[in-house]
């Protein structure tokens, strides 16, 4: 984070958990406003080392409708050609270097890395990077890093360009384009996009305690669904942050907030969540309904139904006769309804 652009503000007391300002209609958010990196193969630019793409339905066709992509390919930018000899990682897996696969002795690590850290600044405008698998410079996780012997080490490593990206932007949501096939993974990995996004422009554009505040109350329970205690930690961090210097308090949120998010959230703490919105309605909502409700919450925990079942209930009642305050709470809509994440988990 560029502390340059964090400004002090002056001293603010608010209930970190009862801020009612509104909030933005995430479903209004415009897709151009969302910046994400993709790697250029899953774009279907060709640029494979065979010459071919690994083009991404679900990126473009989908997540495309969201998302503006910034598509790059390191080897190609690293000048390797297209098509080329394949090549791997190779040494010690916390330190491998890149190697054409029939001669390790050729070493094109300094080439590629050379060829992409210009580019990792400008990274800093993105929300959140899709890569492609089993790639020597792209992949996320689980990336071969061969002995000399020619076995793999047990323990694997990530692609360079990956590794780098990620030290350079720690915060910033990463994800194998592969493991976005799975609906929680992908319902994750979208969530902390849309948040990464909100911060930037809520909090980091206008950095001031109010509106960290506003921001953290409105997150309330989409924090609360993925780690109670940590999310508890992040209100008292809130609660004495007026004696402390502003950019130091929103760096660390931020920290902590996104790894609140980088898992997904289980049935179980989605279940509490959700009881805790009904006890909202519980002067307003006859009583009939609400255990209506609760029946439904059960099933959802028990695996019958799907997420989006009992929060289209909440949001029926919530909009009828819910409170300004629960109605900004972004758990209720956290990324637009047209992505049709909550059906799937």
């Amino acid at each position: 984070m560029d502390k340059k652009n964090l400004i002090p503000a002056a001293n603010v007391t608010i209930d970190p958990d009862r801020d009612t300002s509104s909030v933005k209609d995430d479903s209004a958010t415009s897709a151009n406003t969302i910046q994400v990196g993709l790697s250029a193969c899953l774009a279907g630019q060709e640029v494979r080392y065979n010459g071919g793409h690994c083009r991404s339905n679900l990126c473009l066709n989908t997540l495309g409708q969201h998302f503006k992509f910034t598509t790059f390919c390191p080897e190609v930018a690293a000048g390797f050609g297209t098509p080329r000899p394949t090549m791997r990682l190779v040494g010690d897996p916390d330190n491998p270097k890149l190697t054409y696969s029939d001669d390790d002795n050729s070493d094109l690590t300094s080439q590629l890395v050379d060829a992409f850290t210009p580019k990792l600044a400008g990274f800093s405008a993105l929300d959140g990077y899709i890569l492609m698998k089993n790639s020597p410079s792209c992949g996320m996780e689980r990336i071969k890093v061969f002995q000399e012997n020619g076995y793999p080490h047990q323990q694997r490593g990530q692609g360079l360009f990956t590794a780098a990206l990620q030290k350079h932007h720690p915060l910033l949501p990463v994800e194998e384009a592969g493991r976005l096939n799975d609906a929680r993974l992908r319902e994750n990995f979208i969530l902390r996009v849309f948040a990464h996004h909100h911060f930037r422009t809520e909090v980091l554009s206008n950095p001031n305690l109010h509106n960290l505040i506003k921001f953290h109350s409105s997150y309330k329970y989409v924090l609360m669904a993925h780690h109670q205690n940590r999310f508890r930690a992040l209100g008292r961090m809130l609660a004495v942050a007026s004696d402390q210097p502003i950019g130091q308090v929103i760096e660390s949120y931020f920290s902590g907030f996104m790894k609140v998010l980088s898992k997904s959230a289980n049935a179980k703490n989605h279940s509490n969540t959700l009881m805790h919105i009904l006890g909202y309605l519980k002067k307003t909502v006859p009583s009939q309904a609400r255990q209506h409700i609760v029946g439904i919450i059960h099933q959802y925990r028990a695996g019958h139904v799907p997420l989006i079942t009992p929060l289209t209930l909440l949001r029926h009642y919530i909009d009828q006769s819910g409170s300004d305050y629960i109605r900004a709470q972004r758990y209720l809509q956290p990324y637009p309804a047209s992505l049709g994440l909550n059906n799937w988990i």
